[in-house]
Parts: structure tokens; C-alpha cells; sequence
């Protein structure tokens, strides 16, 4: 087992095109053939007709699971259609191992419609940090890589968040009406003023790399899943931004956060979005 936190800052000095390899091998075999290219039987409902898996899901996890899983010896998988079949997994977070947080397919709503705007997620995390992501866009084949304090890279071009332009509304992508209760709008309600331009988000991982290029100003999320948020969350940092949850502190991979949480291109902004949402609405701590 992987004891040492230096054996994985090796790791990251010298693996990280292999895990590159994987998820571009996983997006090639498993995804791109069936993109707009999927049977009605390849398509299930999860939660509800809003909560969707395909084969390409999981397909891809399967892959991924067993390639990073050798190339990390001692570390462990929690991948979003893993934890939906034995939710126990999801508990490896709280381990001591290294962990990969895998989410095959972000935006499986966009892909079974035939749209481009989905990505394949993968970090790396231990002890609730995360260390390292991936972000893979197969249709734009855009790769963006961070490495927690050496930067994060787009197609190897570094990423600077930036801050948003004076006197220019405040772009912020928002959790999709679809997935949130009547508390949870209420809160995003508070997004709708003056100087400020809401709308519901895509792929999540799409959105936090809108935010660390600098192309989106933040994001308004109400859900914690960490197959969804770790891989952006460190994007964005390494990119120069910030995360915070309701109660002024970083997001945790791990749980327990008061919502919904904002990731932004600086702080001004991170601050400017909860205090929008925090008006007048009691926050939530997110249990489980």
C-alpha cells in the first residue's frame, strides 16, 4: 500500500501522461463510438428521467477503474456508476489511501442528446486533498491537467482564472433546476440582480474549466457528489481562483458542507455570489 505522501508526489513527477493515456484510451474505446450513436437499450434511468446512465458510462468506468488502479498500486476507485451500485464505496474518501474519483461521462444528459458538451473526469486525491485532475473534452480533444502547486495546463498552455472585467455583469453557471429542491431555488434566486447573469449549468466540469480560462466567472452548485466537483475544484485553484461553501470555507471532498458553494475566478467574486445566495435563506449542511 502507498504509505508515503512523497511516493505519490513521484507518482505525479513522472505518471501523469499515463494517466493522460488512460482517459483519452477510455474516451476513444468506450465514448466516442457511441456518441450519437446510442440504442434505446444502452440508456437507463438511475434516480429518475433526468438521472440517466449509458453503456459508455459504464464502460469507461470500468476501464479507467482497472488501469489507474494498477498504475497506482495501494490505491482505490470510487466512480460515479461504482458508488450508484454499492453506495458503501463512496466511504473511501474518508480512507487513508489514495484515492481516483472517477466520473466517466460529466454531462451524460448532453451526450445521450447528442450533445457535445460532456467530458470525462478523473482526480486523484488522499486524505481528503486533492492532489491531481483531469479534464477531458473528447469532441473539442481539449486534455486540462492540475497538479496541486505546479499550476494547470489546457493542451499544455498554462491557465489563469483572471477577474471578471469592471462594470460587466457576472457570468455564474448555476445547478440545473432539474436537480434542485424549492430551498435550493430559493437561494439561486438571490443570483437574479442587477450586474449579475444566472443560468443553469452544463457538464460541471466544463463550467470549472469556463472558470479557469477565465471564460466564465463562477459557479452557483448546490450538490456534493465529488465525482462531479474534484476534479474542477482543483482546476480552478491551480488556475488561480478560489472555492468556499457558504460558511467561507473551501469545499471538502469528503462532506459536511454548508450549500450551496461557489467556485469563482477570485475572491471578490466568491464572495459576491454567496452573499447573493445567502440572502435571507437559511444554508444547508449537506448530510451523507
Amino acid at each position: 500500500m502507498i504509505e508515503h505522501m512523497e511516493t505519490i508526489d513521484e507518482f505525479l513527477a513522472h505518471r501523469t501522461a499515463d494517466v493522460e493515456e488512460a482517459v483519452r484510451t477510455a474516451a476513444a474505446d468506450e465514448i466516442m463510438p457511441r456518441f450519437r450513436q446510442l440504442a434505446a437499450h444502452e440508456v437507463d434511468e438511475k434516480s429518475g428521467p433526468h438521472d440517466l446512465v449509458t453503456d459508455a458510462d459504464r464502460k469507461a468506468e470500468e476501464y479507467l477503474t482497472e488501469v489507474l488502479g494498477k498504475l497506482l498500486p495501494g490505491s482505490v476507485v470510487v466512480g460515479e456508476e461504482a458508488v450508484h451500485a454499492d453506495p458503501m464505496t463512496y466511504e473511501a474518501l474518508q480512507g487513508e489511501a489514495p484515492v481516483w474519483i472517477v466520473d466517466p461521462v460529466d454531462g451524460t444528459r448532453q451526450f445521450v442528446h447528442g450533445d457535445p458538451g460532456f467530458c470525462t473526469l478523473v482526480a486523484l486525491a488522499q486524505g481528503g486533498v486533492v492532489l491531481a485532475s483531469w479534464t477531458y473534452a473528447p469532441v473539442r480533444d481539449q486534455l486540462a491537467v492540475a497538479v496541486r502547486g505546479r499550476g494547470a495546463l489546457l493542451d499544455g498552455v498554462p491557465l489563469r482564472a483572471g477577474s471578471p472585467a469592471v462594470g460587466r455583469d457576472l457570468e455564474v453557471a448555476t445547478s440545473h433546476p432539474y436537480y434542485t429542491t424549492d430551498e435550493q431555488k430559493r437561494a439561486l434566486l438571490g443570483l437574479r440582480t442587477a450586474g449579475v447573469a444566472p443560468r443553469p449549468c452544463g457538464s460541471a466540469g466544463l463550467e470549472y474549466l469556463a472558470v479557469a480560462r477565465g471564460e466564465l466567472d463562477a459557479t452557483a452548485f448546490s450538490w456534493e457528489a465529488a465525482w462531479d466537483h474534484a476534479a474542477g475544484l482543483l482546476l480552478v485553484e491551480e488556475a488561480g481562483g478560489v472555492h468556499l461553501t457558504l460558511a467561507e470555507e473551501p469545499f471538502r471532498i469528503t462532506g459536511g458542507n454548508v450549500l450551496p458553494f461557489t467556485a469563482a475566478r477570485d475572491v471578490a467574486t466568491a464572495h459576491r455570489v454567496l452573499e447573493l445566495l445567502s440572502g435571507g435563506v437559511r444554508p444547508t449542511v449537506a448530510r451523507g
